[in-house]
């Protein structure tokens, strides 16, 4: 900015306040990094301070005038041109949950959608589910509706025309929203009514609202009018859905507008209370008022990475404040845009470890994440939490070393830091030697005057090694582990913790990791980062001067940014009309933001844009936010054309997902345009300009030395030269091992590595990897390199998930996630497995064994198998496995697989799950045993008989309706068990296959002897008494559990006889489902993480009756069993062991659609729809059940009802919980859902579901829980007769409702609407105005009621983890089950 009053007026001041620490960066005025003040102090010191920046400014502006600053006195603006700060004011009202008092106002029928959310519970083998709080008080329901008229899966792509909003006129039923799309308004809201409902709240005492009405971001009306009315009546604070984020998607916007209201009020009273410490005022406005001493400019960071003026900051802008402002300092400090080496950022604090990357020149955002539990909508920086920082917590478990993700926070934090706090990295890396207490603050102990207590630290790896000792040696001597081996083991198996998100975060965008470098910062980096890019492949590590203060740093640096984004429908072409709209839109945007701009004292000059649109294929969820070419990019590639974004969203779409889909519309969702005002002109040079010049002389032996200590690497201790930063010159290089530190932070150099030292940067260069040519003992288990292996195995199996899932087409697997990838050794027993799928745990294991029985010698190099029959390990048909073996030799070693759910695969209705089979082949391709690959070469025309001609051949039945996509994800699965291989094959180079085998074994003896553990504890806590159980499918089918322990071995049988004959429907389940029901009730009793193997089932017999329903024959229908009776065997399982009441026991699998090409008629074109619906979880001996959410063998989401009406011609009347649905008790289960749904066309409607008979038990006394019930409501013309009956016109209560409606020729005509069950399993032809209610059951109580609840609230670790695209990921990929 131009400087107003020459060096009179130049300080600028950038701040960062942390949890912890406050970090602050003064400059004179002259820009240059020599003039630079740093100053750290801490965040909360109250018996000093009352607020940390003011004191920081204070000290910053006493060191600059040179005269001393009283505390308490209003500071002098007229010397600052410039604060900047970011803060975790927001963050930690969010976490604490200490924000404003609000209510959400939302549209009747879904007062329940933040409880309910996206219904997936967040841990998979958590029985005490857990949910985020919601952050309103009250919430307020108003009577208005509007829905979209046309919708996208349309086959004829029908479009309506309207006016748009402003133009219809206030009674018009069709407007044109703001997306372009018709809105149909079927009831617009009261006035009088909504001021009533309003001061009930006001009355109340709340003051923020937060307001989002059903479809608000098309069509704001109905929104801006509660806020009018509810800011005339005097409410402080009112979030608007519609102005925060106008983006389609009910749940993340609502909870957007939530948070926004719960934490701007904080915000407000923060930076007020912050102002008031100044003479003149802050921000723009009091810059532009010049009263008395003048105002001084203050801008806040935003989770964007843009700062915003301090009048403008808001709660839900505010939530990565502090962290954004690390990711803009290593951006702008690492990264050259000639060069373009793209940079991962490292930044490792006390409390947690946060990952990004900068790339092409552009921050990564994200547009939808979760902190703390909220989901929310808005531009973010993708930042992710990985661990918990230097305070991550150790543990010797299981007979495996665990790293977090518990930590010992703040307080008491470490060991070392004098407050009787547990063992943590910081102590191990204190311990080795590899943190200096010289070099540390010294700022603990009673007085806080004391430095780091490395005694504390000792002693309790004295005592964590008297329990590892004694696991492992057993009484020998010679197989003790040292305390410097057991603190090593732990550092390692933090960073082992840490690269398997890293490399997520750029492998899942199609990013090669090794080719970034890494820009390490925050306090505890430099101890870990060289570890870290050895593991990723990367070999420079960049460390800047002010690494641990680079957040305060990145402020300094950052431009003013102002964010504007409108939604849209449009389809993309390069026609003229089509550019012109989204310009006309663009431009739109980009005034007003030059406008806010301009306000804040920039000139046209430094105004630039980054414009976007917002893009995905038709038919898929995966929109790609696209910028706009540079004019070299579009010189280069588009021909000159810088409006090319159809062809850049095609590269981009081919570089993340590896395809394209050129026959399928690209539609534009949202246009966006990002204002920046630019503030800082570029710095001196860049690294790798300074490389160029540079000419490195190597330092002797006792040059600049500090000091030397003894410190523990791979090889065991070495004397290590220690060097003080400030001591280095420019061109310094220094070969480890070595540590270089300074008052802030601690570099480790290993051997092997070297250390450059530059103007801005100390650069790492890797060297030969520590680890090379490691001999590993095969004869004794290392439980260092047990973890480790447990860790790289599930690696690779993560690897082979992003593999298929980026090669993939299907939506089923690239946005559902519906797929497993697993290794399995050479008698085909599983060794790990990822996602943790429920269902597919146990039975891949059983499938992978019986083919390599069938192929036993027959099988060469390049061949690939694929089976889905349940007779042959598979769960349903759709779910097709794909199995490879790899071969040493022509020895098989390992097998690898892959098993996806495949969206059609033929059979008598669309999505192949017919709630009404009766034989496998109404179900589809059934495929026993067949190469889909014989030496390298993919036979296409076996597999497209067995797929589409072969099922056709039965009555009713249809091929598959969807065959190029099987094709193709089959090819995807190949191509990630390839991945599988390859990356199997590196551990082996690095290790001996041996050893690898060695591993594979013992991790699974080690997840046996994890069971063999809980079955003893069981037998104690049950001595004697039975371990029985029966519960009945709502045919009456029992299923008959009894469970026998050995309490010597720890082994266990289970014997299911007694259960029901097989059944002529569609609930029989195959044999691999009851091994995988029993694997998972297994884990979720041990109640720990362990390695889920075929270990896990060697301490189990089973027996399963032959001919029972549990152990179906060839032909049987199975399409309920993995889907229903699977949740009964859970249930029965876990009653046996007394664990927790039933939960709803069902998934309520509801289909619609129409279409299809059955044999002997014309194909139709068509769509179809699948869903499974929550209900409510049993209660515990601890815990109380929750309401609406998905249970124990499945956790699907469900689609936003924004989406499901934009994309289905559907009105979702109500989606809300069943009040009175759970069983009672000490401990009471969770209610049901209700999901209320009417069609707009002509569909064939499909219920699969259970517990409409048989309701879900209580435990202990408690009570039952309500049974669920499918409604039908069906429009019957009335006739003469029926009103002589005298049928009383009510709504419903005695199931029927009588309306007047019109026939196609206008002509009046009474319906009645009559109430009709369907009973559990259905198909119906539904017509226009016609619904479907699904009620589902509720969860049993635990304990008699009346009795002293003992519910336990515990605490989640990963709580204040900063979600972004990995933590998106993993939650999706739970989510598939």
């Amino acid at each position: 900015m131009a400087k107003s009053e020459e060096n009179a007026r130049g300080i600028r001041i950038a701040i960062d306040r942390g949890g912890t620490f406050t970090d602050c960066v003064g400059n004179p005025g002259t820009g240059k990094m020599e003039d630079d003040v740093l100053i750290k102090l801490l965040s909360v010191d109250p018996q000093n301070y009352d607020d940390a920046p003011l004191e920081g400014i204070r000290r910053l502006l006493s060191k600059f005038t040179g005269k001393e600053i009283p505390r308490g006195e209003p500071l002098d603006t007229s010397m600052i041109e410039s604060i900047r700060m970011g803060t975790t004011v927001a963050t930690n009202a969010l976490l604490e949950r200490k924000g404003e008092k609000i209510a959400m106002v939302v549209t009747k029928g879904f007062k329940d959608c933040l409880e309910i959310g996206n219904q997936s519970r967040p841990n998979i083998f958590d029985l005490a589910i857990r949910k985020p709080d919601v952050l309103y008080r009250k919430v307020l329901e108003i009577e208005e509706r509007v829905t979209l008229e046309d919708y996208a899966e349309d086959p004829y792509r029908n479009q309506t025309e309207a006016e748009a909003i402003e133009k219809a006129g206030k009674d018009a039923q069709l407007v044109r929203g703001l997306s372009g799309e018709a809105v149909r308004i079927l009831q617009r809201p009261s006035e009088d009514t909504i001021r009533k409902q309003l001061q009930e709240l006001y009355d109340d005492g709340i003051r923020s609202i937060a307001v989002c009405l059903m479809h608000g971001y098309t069509f704001p009306s109905h929104e801006a009018l509660v806020g009018k009315i509810a800011r005339d009546m005097g409410f402080d604070h009112v979030s608007l859905s519609h102005e925060l984020m106008p983006m389609i998607k009910l749940v993340p916007r609502a909870t957007s507008a939530c948070a926004d209201a719960y934490l701007t009020p904080a915000i407000r009273k923060y930076t007020s209370g912050f102002a008031a410490g100044f003479e003149g005022g802050l921000g723009t406005e009091s810059v532009k008022e010049e009263v008395g001493s003048k105002g001084t400019r203050c801008e806040f960071m935003q989770s964007d990475g843009g700062l915003v003026d301090v009048n403008s900051f808001s709660g839900l802008r505010a939530i990565l404040s502090g962290p954004a402002g690390g990711v803009v300092g290593y951006a702008l400090t690492s990264y050259d845009p000639n060069t373009n080496i793209p940079v991962i950022g490292f930044d490792m604090g006390g409390t947690s470890t946060d990952v990004s990357r900068y790339g092409s020149g552009r921050y990564d955002h994200v547009f939808e994440t979760t902190t703390a539990g909220v989901t929310i909508q808005s531009p973010q920086l993708d930042i992710n939490t990985v661990a918990a920082g230097g305070g991550s917590r150790l543990f010797w478990r299981n007979g495996l070393f665990v790293v977090g993700p518990e930590s010992a926070s703040a307080h008491p934090g470490p060991a070392c830091y004098r407050k009787g706090g547990p063992l943590t990295i910081t102590d191990a890396n204190l311990f080795l030697g590899r943190l200096l207490p010289d070099f540390f603050p010294k700022i603990f102990g009673k007085n806080e005057d004391e430095g780091l207590d490395e005694e504390a630290s000792k002693k309790l790896f004295e005592d964590l090694a008297k329990d590892i000792n004694s696991d492992v040696a057993q009484g020998d001597k010679e197989k003790e582990m040292s305390l410097d081996e057991i603190a090593y083991g732990f550092i390692k198996i933090a960073n082992e913790t840490m690269t398997r998100p890293i490399r997520s975060l750029t492998e899942a965008r199609g990013h090669d990791t090794s080719k970034h470098r890494l820009a390490t910062f925050g306090g505890a980096g430099g101890q870990h980062a060289v570890a870290i890019a050895e593991a990723l492949g990367i070999s420079q590590i960049l460390v800047h001067r002010y690494s641990s203060v680079l957040s305060a740093y990145g402020m300094a640096l950052a431009d003013v940014v102002d964010e504007r984004q409108e939604p849209d429908s449009k389809v993309w072409s390069d026609s003229k009309d089509v550019r012109q709209y989204l310009q006309a839109k663009m431009n739109d945007l980009k005034e007003k933001s030059t406008a806010t701009l301009k306000d804040q004292g920039f000139t046209e000059e430094q105004i630039h844009f980054e414009e976007y649109l917002n893009m995905r294929y038709r038919g898929t969820e995966s929109a790609l936010m696209i910028v706009k070419p540079s004019k070299e990019e579009a010189e280069k590639e588009y021909g000159g054309d810088e409006w090319a974004y159809g062809k850049a969203f095609v590269k981009q779409h081919e570089q993340e997902f590896g395809f394209t889909l050129p026959d399928r519309d690209i539609i534009v969702d949202d246009v966006r345009a990002r204002g920046i005002g630019k503030t800082f002109e570029g710095l001196e040079k860049t690294v790798d300009q300074q490389l160029k010049e540079i000419k490195p002389k190597d330092l002797g032996k006792e040059d600049k030395l500090y000091g030397r200590r003894s410190v523990y690497f791979e090889e065991g201790r070495q004397d290590t030269a220690i060097y003080r930063l400030e001591d280095l010159e420019v061109g310094d290089r220094i070969k480890g091992p070595a540590i270089i530190a300074d008052g802030t932070q601690t570099i480790i150099i290993t051997p092997g590595a070297s250390a450059l030292i530059i103007n801005t940067h100390v650069v790492i260069n890797i060297g030969e990897s520590e680890i090379q040519g490691k001999q590993v003992n095969v004869k004794e288990v290392d439980p260092i390199m047990l973890s480790i292996f447990a860790h790289r195995f599930m690696a690779i199996a993560e690897q082979m998930g992003r593999a298929l899932q980026k090669t993939s087409v299907s939506t089923n697997v690239k946005e559902r996630l519906d797929y497993s990838c697993a290794l399995f050794d050479s008698d085909g027993g599983l060794v790990a497995n990822a996602p943790h799928l429920p269902v597919h745990l146990g039975s891949m294991s059983t499938c992978v064994r019986k083919q390599a029985e069938i192929w036993k010698g027959n099988l060469k190099r390049g061949d690939v198998l694929v089976s889905n029959h349940p007779m042959f390990g598979g769960t349903h048909l759709p779910d097709i496995t794909v199995i490879t073996p790899a071969f040493s030799g022509d020895n098989i070693v390992f097998y690898v697989a892959s098993r996806a759910h495949h969206a059609d695969i033929g059979g008598i209705l669309p999505g192949s799950m017919p709630p009404h089979s009766r034989e496998l082949f109404q179900e589809g391709a059934a495929i026993k045993s067949e190469k889909l690959v014989s030496q390298g070469n993919f036979n296409e025309k076996r597999i497209t008989d067995l797929l589409y001609k072969e099922p056709a051949q039965y009555p009713g039945c249809s091929g598959t309706r969807c065959l190029s996509d099987n094709l193709n994800d089959l090819k995807a699965q190949v191509a990630a068990n390839q991945k599988g291989i390859n990356l199997i094959s590196a551990l082996i180079e690095d290790y001996g296959e041996d050893v690898v085998r060695f591993y594979m074994k013992n991790i699974q003896d080690n997840a046996e002897q994890s069971v063999k553990k809980l079955l003893k504890n069981v037998y104690e806590r049950f001595k004697g008494q039975d371990l029985s159980a029966v519960d009945y499918m709502d045919d009456g089918s029992p299923i008959k559990l009894k469970v026998t322990i050995e309490p010597d071995k720890g082994e266990a049988v289970f014997d299911f006889t007694g259960t029901g004959p097989e059944v002529y429907g569609n609930t029989n389940a195959p044999q691999a489902v009851t091994y995988s029901a029993i694997i998972y009730c297994l884990r979720c009793l041990i109640s720990e993480d362990i390695p889920l193997n075929q270990g896990c089932l060697k301490p189990i017999r089973v027996i399963i009756p032959e001919k029972c329903f549990l152990s179906p024959s060839e032909k049987a229908a199975v399409v309920g069993g993995n889907v229903l009776t699977s949740q009964r065997i859970t249930d029965v399982v876990l009653k046996a062991f007394r664990a927790c009441a039933a939960s709803q026991g069902d998934t309520n699998n509801l289909t619609f659609g129409f279409g299809g090409n059955q044999s002997g008629r014309e194909e139709v074109k068509g769509f179809g729809y699948y869903e499974t619906i929550s209900g409510g979880s049993g209660a515990g001996p601890t815990w109380d059940g929750t309401s609406g959410v998905h249970t124990h063998m499945t956790n699907t989401r469900i689609t936003d009802s924004e989406v499901f009406e934009r994309r289905y011609p559907v009105i979702l009347r109500e989606f809300s919980l069943r009040p009175g649905s759970r069983g009672l008790g000490q401990h009471p289960g969770g209610d049901g859902v209700i999901r209320d749904i009417e069609f707009r066309i002509p569909v064939q409607v499909s219920i699969l579901s259970e517990r409409r008979v048989y309701h879900p038990y209580g435990l202990e006394g408690g009570e039952d829980a309500e049974c669920g019930l499918n409604i039908w409501v069906r429009k019957v013309e009335r006739t003469d007769e029926m009103a002589d009956h005298g049928d009383v016109a009510t709504n419903g209560t005695n199931g029927v409702e009588v309306t007047a409606e019109k026939d196609e020729k206008g002509r009046e005509h009474e319906v009645e609407y009559r109430y009709i069950n369907m009973g559990a399993k259905n198909t119906a032809s539904m017509q226009p105005g016609e619904r479907i209610i699904v009620q589902t059951p509720g969860g049993g109580g635990w304990g008699k009621v009346g009795e002293e609840s003992k519910a336990v609230k515990s605490h989640d670790p990963k709580h204040a983890w900063r979600g972004g695209s990995i933590a998106e990921r993993q939650a999706t990929a739970e989510a598939s089950a």
